[in-house]
C-alpha cells in the first residue's frame, strides 16, 4: 500500500535529514544556539531546511492521496520526481557558492507544478 509514495517520502526524508545535519554542524561550529547568528551561510542553510519542511509534507500528503485514489503509477512517479527534483534544485540554488535565481525558480516551478497538478487531480476525482 502506497508503494510509490513511499519511495518519494523516503527520498525527501533522507534529504531533509541531510539538510538538518548541515544546519546542526554549522550551529555547533559557529556556536549559534538560536537564529542565524548573523551568519550568511547559516541563514541559507536554515532557509533551505525550512523551505523543504514547508513544501515536502504537503507534496507527500497529496501524492499519498492521489495514490489512494488510484492515480496511474506513471503519473505518480512523474509527480514524485518533480517534487523531489524541485526540492533539490531549490536547495542547491540557496546553498551553492552564489545563490542561483534560475535554479531557485526552476525548483519552485517544479514543486508548485506537482502540488497544483495533484491538487487539481484530487479535486476533479472527488467532484466528478
Amino acid at each position: 500500500m502506497f508503494a510509490v509514495t513511499s519511495i518519494y517520502a523516503g527520498l525527501l526524508a533522507l534529504f531533509f535529514v541531510g539538510l538538518s545535519y548541515a544546519v546542526t554542524v554549522r550551529r555547533r561550529s559557529k556556536r549559534i544556539s538560536l537564529g542565524d547568528g548573523d551568519d550568511k551561510r547559516m541563514r541559507a542553510l536554515t532557509r533551505a531546511q525550512g523551505n523543504c519542511a514547508e513544501y515536502a509534507p504537503m507534496g507527500i500528503l497529496l501524492l499519498a492521496l492521489s495514490e489512494g485514489q488510484g492515480a496511474p503509477a506513471l503519473a505518480l512517479h512523474l509527480l514524485g520526481i518533480a517534487l523531489v527534483a524541485g526540492r533539490l534544485l531549490h536547495a542547491r540554488a540557496l546553498l551553492g557558492p552564489r545563490m542561483s535565481v534560475p535554479l531557485r525558480v526552476s525548483g519552485m516551478v517544479l514543486t508548485f507544478s506537482a502540488l497544483l497538478l495533484m491538487g487539481l487531480g484530487l479535486l476533479f476525482h472527488a467532484l466528478f
